[in-house]
């Protein structure tokens, strides 16, 4: 099976929002794995892998996230797996 990663910097109104949990539940649904936190500059840092439909179905839901985040920009840096997650993790913020 063919697993790729993708490292994102989301910004807009994504904090305080429930982006992070709304991002984890959308990458468990979509079979990933990685993390996401928030950042001090209010910006939203995701890492995600698997299979390449999926990552590109959870890039296209973080360019609009829930209800309430208004997000302006996703910056994007594609590569390969690390094999380092075992499941889609919520991290303490930086």
């Amino acid at each position: 099976m063919d697993r790729r990663r993708a490292s994102l910097r989301i910004r807009g109104k994504v904090q305080g929002v429930f982006y992070r949990e709304s991002a984890r539940t959308e990458a468990l649904r979509l079979g990933l794995t990685g993390q996401v936190r928030n950042l001090s500059d209010g910006s939203v840092e995701a890492v995600v892998e698997g299979a390449p439909e999926a990552i590109e179905a959870f890039v296209t839901w973080c360019h609009r996230g829930p209800v309430q985040a208004r997000v302006t920009d996703v910056e994007r840096a594609d590569g390969e797996a690390r094999g380092e997650f075992s499941t889609f993790t919520v991290e303490r913020s930086s």
